[in-house]
């Protein structure tokens, strides 16, 4: 299964979503809790898929994500965030995710997007 990075400054919110990842077989690898360790975890640990929310302090979810496309263009990067605004999902795609769920999410929607990154 697939290697992770966990970016959110939730406590809560991480260890929510590495409990999905390891209930569907997955290793979480490193967690960060802003965009700057996002970045430095990426480059250290080169996990297969990172899952990053979108609003943190210091270094937000999509300056850390143009960040590490331009490090590794194939990266495959899935965003989190509490805002369902539709310019902002569109936002995400325009910098390079791969995917995005809005929080709080239900597991079924992580694993359908999981699963069209693996295709």
């Amino acid at each position: 299964m697939a290697k992770f990075l966990v970016v959110d400054d939730a406590y809560i919110m991480r260890i929510n979503i590495i409990k999905h990842l390891e209930k569907m077989g997955h290793e979480v690898i490193a967690q960060a809790q802003d965009g700057y360790e996002a970045v430095e975890a990426y480059k250290k640990y080169l996990p297969d898929i990172i899952i990053m929310d979108i609003t943190m302090p210091n270094k937000n979810g999509l300056d850390a994500l143009i960040e590490i496309k331009s490090i590794n263009p194939r990266a495959k990067v899935i965003m989190l965030t509490s805002n369902g605004d539709q310019s902002v999902i569109i936002n995400s795609i325009n910098k390079g995710a791969n995917g995005f769920i809005i929080k709080p999410f239900e597991p079924n929607e992580l694993e359908k997007i999981l699963t069209r990154l693996a295709s």
